[in-house]
């Protein structure tokens, strides 16, 4: 990597979480390899050494042809616009830094993304699973701890790994997330009951001195992967019939006291959205739910018993389905 991708990568470091550099990281490999490759398939460049990469030559044609090289070789449409995020960032820094009269990554587009609507554990489904017993071992007390705190307290999988002893409170919990931005959150009674439990038996495998709230076999921090991994086994072994992954649950915490609470502003404090459209995704409602919720609550919704118009195909019927009253000949 050039010194020039470096220096951006340092600045970034300072208000960007380590998930974020590492993936800028590899975007910026992916363009520098690609702007390097046609001095390197030259024989001139075999014989006298390639060149240094010159950013100034960055410009909109080059963008559009990396951008299509790899969405050519299979990159996903998310993958494409976390591309052009990451590049837009540095053009933007090279603007700062003199390199660059204007950012060229501004008149780039990537493939629309496509609509994703989280996909929560059903409530019930995620209750029998959290109740399920264990077999008592440290690493099995530590497990429950971590599920309580990802669905009780919607954290994300690096502000969980990142948790520290001191950060844990009797009824709330001082986590940073994203760009290092703190937030305090409550612990709900089951997750303080599993935390209780977790600290008690903490001590039998944290090595002396390690300030991290949840460790592994080897008595240091739990990491992102070895958090997934435990998720998939906790799934399997308790026979929840569906992938079970640190997001998913933070997705059902929201979801789920959205539906209970219907306070948005609150559900987008407690999850750390800097804005309130993020948060918004949640509200998405089904047809289902939509028919339901205007069944039971619109006053002229509800028939009458014993109407002698209303029949079981017309009652199973959507709205669109059955005729309004002007449209009858």
């Amino acid at each position: 990597m050039s010194a020039t991708c470096r220096e951006f990568l340092a600045e970034l470091a300072l208000d960007s979480s380590h998930a974020t550099v590492s993936a800028y990281a590899r975007d910026l490999q992916a363009l520098t390899a690609f702007m390097l490759r046609p001095a390197a398939d030259s024989s001139a460049a075999h014989a006298k050494g390639a060149p240094p990469l010159d950013w100034q030559a960055l410009d909109v044609p080059t963008l559009r042809r990396f951008l299509g090289a790899e969405r050519s070789r299979g990159l996903a449409p998310r993958s494409l616009a976390r591309r052009r995020a990451a590049i837009s960032r540095f053009c933007g820094w090279l603007v700062e830094q003199d390199v660059l009269p204007h950012n060229p990554a501004g008149l780039v587009q990537t493939p629309r993304l496509p609509d994703h609507l989280p996909r929560p554990v059903d409530i019930d489904s995620l209750a029998r699973f959290l109740d399920c017993p264990h077999d008592g071992t440290p690493l099995a007390i530590r497990d429950q701890a971590m599920l309580e705190l990802l669905y009780g307290a919607g954290l994300r999988l690096s502000e969980l790994v990142s948790l520290d002893l001191d950060m844990l409170e009797t009824r709330r919990l001082r986590v940073r997330g994203k760009g290092d931005k703190p937030r305090q959150l409550p612990i709900g009674s089951r997750a303080r009951q599993a935390l209780d439990a977790w600290l008690v038996v903490r001590g039998q495998l944290a090595a002396r001195g390690e300030p991290a709230l949840f460790v592994g076999q080897q008595g240091r921090r739990l990491g992102q992967r070895g958090v997934q991994l435990r998720l998939v086994t906790q799934a399997k072994e308790r026979g929840l019939p569906e992938h079970l992954h640190p997001h998913r649950l933070r997705h059902s915490f929201a979801s789920h006291l959205l539906e209970s609470s219907g306070d948005l502003r609150a559900v987008q404090e407690l999850l750390g959205h800097a804005h309130l459209s993020t948060t918004q995704v949640y509200t998405r409602l089904d047809w289902q739910q939509l028919a339901s919720a205007y069944d039971q609550a619109h006053p002229r919704a509800r028939r009458q018993r014993g109407s002698a118009t209303a029949t079981s195909d017309t009652d199973a019927a959507s709205p669109v389905d059955v005729p309004l009253k002007d449209d009858t000949p």
